[in-house]
């Protein structure tokens, strides 16, 4: 029933390489570009994690009908 541990680091992993890329070009004056690569990496999580609630989704509705 566990959640893999692998997705919770890859999650990890884009925050920390966005932070660092974000930090980066903020420092650099490029504060666009920094916005982008942070809604980008937001965007990306945002599809990680879709795609595991559609897959909750999908195993909650085999469990109701096996039961029917």
């Amino acid at each position: 029933m566990g959640i893999d541990v692998d997705i919770i680091f890859k999650i990890a992993g884009v925050g920390i390489i966005v932070a660092f890329l974000h930090t980066v070009l903020d420092q650099m004056g490029k504060k666009e570009y920094a916005q982008w690569i942070t809604l980008l990496g937001f965007i990306y999580i945002l599809f990680m994690v879709a795609s595991i609630v559609s897959d909750l989704f999908q195993k909650i509705k085999a469990v109701f009908l096996f039961q029917s």
